[in-house]
């Protein structure tokens, strides 16, 4: 096992880890497991429990179809529309705009046709990776049962809106992914939980989701902490690199080590502020309702095209998950994106309109920046400190292969992408 220097703490000095990942959400819990089997010892730093930021809110699903970024075009074309929908997939909270003005100028400049491409090509490298990446974590940690072929189906309710469907078809399959065209029949065949109003969709074979995100967060942690890793729960309040080892300073222990991998998510920003560098990253709240038990169980993971959300059966019940909110780290969650969540699932899932319905409602912090490409990166003078963060709706579905191409940059080994799509300062 790799050693590295001293470590000391509030408490003692004590023997430090070669590796200090900050963050135990799903992205974090991967780079520590990763790092662990390039021979590193592995301390992992939190200010919750593993697994509770927007790794806990996700509807499971790996998402390996999504190519293309938030910012387009068509999307910047629909945006007023969306925003006055106050059942629409987009807010802006006024009382934030002053703050989330700068990161919606960087988004409309991301929309340029030649950044556009950039981040496709970005996230296809990714996405084409992603599931390979989850196995052979997974194959790892002897925990493949997580990982579920489930299928996915894209739906339209609107029967005019046949041609978008094929037009988006045809484009998929440009890219080798294959998915097919369905009726209402076929439609019904595949989920007959799904309203008669449902006109048509796209059914992607090869899919998969996840049991349940928190589960898989649990098991990893366990791996994880079972193969001598340590968890350290506290906020880093300063963070300081040298060539010779980073210094990551809390409440309980200051902790001295060779390498810091940065994995903190939507707080990833303040900590990259500490070291002299700043990106537009902002916190996209996303909202999710729980449905308990199998009121209306669904076969796999269903995406409404028209109403912009998903809804997964998970092993802890049925999820929707929805709502791209630039409002910040600090707001309250407002309770009519809740009403919103549950009238689209009713509205898709007949069986859920009754009143004895029992579920629970959370919001979390995606953390995105406006390419929608993640930053998996050294810091440009510091390369004992490195970045894994800004996944944005994609955390689960990039977690693996992200934790890899973080761990090769530290390791020197050839990356499976091209990390010059992702680095920290391309902004």
């Amino acid at each position: 096992m790799k050693q590295s220097s001293t470590m000391q703490s509030s408490a003692m000095p004590s023997a430090t880890p070669g590796v200090a990942v900050v963050g135990a959400g799903i992205v974090g819990l991967c780079t520590a497991l990763q790092a662990q089997r390039a021979g590193y010892q592995v301390t992992l730093i939190d200010r919750d429990k593993p697994g509770r930021g927007a790794s806990f809110g996700n509807a499971g699903y790996l998402a390996t179809e999504l190519i293309d970024p938030l910012a387009t075009t068509d999307t910047l074309q629909r945006a007023p529309r969306m925003l006055l929908d106050p059942q629409g997939p987009l807010s802006l909270p006024i009382r934030y705009l002053h703050k989330s003005f700068p990161w919606l100028l960087r988004f409309l400049a991301a929309a340029r046709p030649a950044q556009v491409e950039r981040s496709c090509d970005g996230l296809r490298q990714l996405n084409r990776e992603a599931i390979a990446a989850w196995k052979r974590c997974l194959q790892d940690i002897d925990a493949t049962d997580h990982l579920v072929p489930s299928g996915y189906l894209l739906v339209w309710e609107s029967p005019e809106r046949r041609p978008e469907a094929e037009e988006h078809s045809r484009y998929l399959k440009g890219w080798g992914i294959e998915n097919i065209l369905v009726d209402a029949k076929q439609v019904a065949e595949l989920e007959p939980a799904l309203s008669t109003a449902v006109s048509h969709g796209l059914f992607f074979p090869n899919a998969c989701q996840m049991r349940d995100p928190y589960l898989l967060c649990q098991q990893l942690f366990a791996v994880f902490e079972a193969r001598g890793g340590r968890f350290v729960q506290q906020t880093i309040d300063h963070l300081k690199a040298d060539a010779q080892q980073v210094t990551l300073t809390g409440p309980r222990e200051t902790l001295k080590c060779d390498t810091a991998i940065i994995c903190a998510g939507a707080w990833s920003r303040t900590l990259l502020n500490m070291t002299g560098l700043d990106v537009p990253l902002e916190a996209e709240r996303g909202y999710h309702l729980t449905v308990q038990g199998n009121t209306a169980a669904l076969n796999r993971p269903v995406g409404s095209a028209e109403r912009h959300f998903v809804l997964s059966p998970l092993e802890s019940g049925l999820r929707a998950v929805g709502f791209t909110e630039i409002g910040g780290l600090l707001a309250k969650p407002f309770s009519r994106r809740f009403k919103a969540l549950l009238k689209h699932s009713q509205a898709l899932v007949p069986a859920l309109n009754t009143p004895s319905l029992q579920k629970s409602e959370w919001m979390g912090h995606r953390p995105t920046l406006p390419d929608s490409l993640p930053v998996i990166s050294q810091h440009p003078a510091h390369a004992n400190l490195l970045f894994a963060f800004g996944n944005q709706h994609l955390g689960v579905t990039q977690a693996a292969i992200t934790a890899e191409v973080v761990v090769s940059l530290m390791t020197g080994e050839e990356p499976a992408v091209d990390t010059h799509l992702f680095r920290v300062d391309r902004f």
